[in-house]
């Protein structure tokens, strides 16, 4: 890996089409800029456990016998058209 120091304003530069800078320092964190053209995909790197998390509370249950309050909503405006 190799690692580099940069200050706030300053970038780094990935052959001659990917630029990531340095926007801000805050706390314990940092924020980044990436100009890239289009067909670059720029994706983030989340720790395995973090995603695993997020889609298990993305999962919405309903007990057996139960109507949500997405599917009475949706059944009201039904009705209202």
């Amino acid at each position: 890996m190799l690692v580099l120091s940069r200050k706030v304003g300053e970038s780094i530069k990935l052959a001659d089409d990917i630029e990531i800078t340095v926007l801000a320092v805050d706390n314990q964190r940092v924020r980044l800029g990436v100009r890239a053209p289009r067909h670059i995909d720029v994706r983030r790197s989340t720790p395995e456990n973090v995603v695993a998390t997020n889609r298990e509370a993305a999962i919405v249950t309903v007990p057996a016998g139960k109507t949500s309050i997405l599917t009475k909503a949706a059944a009201e405006k039904k009705r209202q058209a």
